[in-house]
């Protein structure tokens, strides 16, 4: 390393007088700060025509707007509808009766002078089949629950996505609001660092400094995992109103308290036939029932009545005129769809299963979401009957010592953080108790506010 360094010389010190070396940089910068302001300014006109370009969108929505818009825009709804109309197709198929079958037989004989015109015969038969013991009944009243189970499936679609439409919306809300509290603590820790490095040295403390430098830090972290899920949370709205991610968002219904006692004996008297899943399954139980009856008529065998006319020619082969009338239909000897109607029997006792399953889960879901609603019911209540006051006195206390000299900077930023720990806390219970209110509505299927 000695030796290599020893043996490099600077070209330019190398070739001129230090003092004149030191004249040329000076004139090469000077003659390059007009480029680079130039340039400078360019970049600053380009980034601000791409900004104008990129300017986004700015949406004003309320909640019931919000609303509105998943119901016109939402692209699952859609496909749920979409199988509310393959339902109706099903069912107009279902009462369709089966196409009678046209035949054509021909008879001649090509001997002893005979040929077509003389010696033929042409038989045009038409045959229907007849289903037998109710069959299409069956199916059309199968189809017809099938179409009303699809109605109610489209439904609760409608049930679960409209709470997370609501849930979505409080949550970007929620996010906004913490993030104004982060950035509001930055603020005030930036201004006290501020105000300490200002101060004559003697007043410095070394150690107040650099534990206001750590709480910048962590604040800005803060802030940056605020931003980070406001911007997941406005993504999931977007999503469920089908908007661009360009849009940017201005929610007008705030996030407030109103304390509500639902009727619980009522909205569960009313909950099975309020409940659209309930409804759907009952649907489908019957539908199974129909198939059910549908795989018992299956076993008697449907009947085919032929009609018939023979044309023939003036030699015969037989007599003029003559009509045919068959009737057919196959024996059950062995296929009397024993298979068809036990398997049909097994669905009709899963769907009465699924039934009792989805019902006693909706009471155990419904009784959940009471109990919470009331514990986040009393957790707010507790935060407004006295703890914002608490911390606002301690803060206006905690600040009048600070500017008497009878305490520290820290100990005012000490105060300040908790007065922004309960008001986020309150923002969280408040967020946790609209929710539970949202749980509840579309547990019981009915609106309880």
């Amino acid at each position: 390393m000695t030796r290599w360094a020893t043996q490099y010389t600077n070209p330019m010190r190398a070739n001129c007088g230090g003092t004149w070396c030191v004249g040329t940089w000076l004139l090469a910068i000077v003659m390059l700060i007009p480029g680079l302001l130039s340039l400078s300014s360019a970049v600053a006109a380009t980034g601000e025509g791409s900004l104008e370009k990129q300017k986004p969108t700015i949406l004003r929505l309320s909640l019931d707007d919000a609303l509105a818009m998943f119901l016109r825009q939402n692209l699952d709804l859609l496909k749920t509808k979409y199988g509310i109309d393959a339902a109706k197709a099903q069912q107009i198929t279902a009462g369709l009766f089966p196409n009678p079958e046209l035949s054509i037989n021909t008879l001649t004989a090509y001997t002893q002078d005979c040929n077509l015109s003389k010696c033929g015969g042409i038989m045009p038969v038409i045959s229907q089949l007849f289903l037998v013991a109710g069959k299409r009944g069956f199916r059309v009243e199968s189809a017809e629950f099938g179409t009303q189970s699809a109605e109610a499936g489209f439904e609760d679609t409608l049930r679960q996505l409209g709470f997370a439409v609501k849930d979505a919306y409080y949550r970007v809300q929620v996010g906004h609001r913490l993030l104004a509290d982060d950035e509001q603590r930055s603020s005030r820790i930036n201004g006290a660092i501020e105000k300490l490095v200002g101060a004559p040295t003697k007043m410095q403390d070394p150690e107040d400094l650099i534990r206001l430098q750590i709480r910048a830090v962590k604040t800005q972290g803060d802030i940056i995992r605020d931003i980070q899920q406001l911007d997941s949370d406005r993504s999931d709205l977007l999503l469920l109103l089908t908007l661009p991610p360009e849009t940017e968002l201005a929610l007008t219904t705030d996030l407030t308290f109103q304390p509500i006692d639902p009727d619980m004996v009522a909205l569960k008297k009313r909950v099975e036939d309020a409940r659209p899943d309930l409804r759907a399954k009952r649907l489908l139980l019957a539908k199974r029932r129909s198939e059910s009856k549908l795989a018992i008529a299956n076993q008697y065998p449907d009947v085919t009545v032929d009609l018939g006319y023979n044309v023939q020619g003036p030699q015969g082969p037989d007599n003029q005129q003559q009509w045919t009338i068959n009737l057919g239909m196959p024996i059950p000897v062995f296929d009397r769809n024993q298979g068809g109607i036990k398997e049909a029997a097994t669905k009709v006792h899963m769907a009465e299963a699924d039934l009792q399953k989805t019902l006693n889960e909706v009471h155990h879901q419904i009784n959940t979401v009471y109990r919470h609603l009331g514990q986040s019911r009393l957790l707010v209540e507790t935060y407004r009957a006295g703890a914002f006051e608490a911390t606002q006195a301690l803060l206006d206390r905690v600040e009048n010592d600070f500017h008497s000299g009878e305490t520290t900077i820290l100990h005012l930023l000490d105060a300040f953080q908790t007065k922004i720990n309960i008001d986020k806390a309150y923002i969280n219970a408040l967020y946790e108790y609209q929710r539970d209110i949202l749980l509840l509505e579309s547990a019981v299927a009915q609106p309880i506010s």
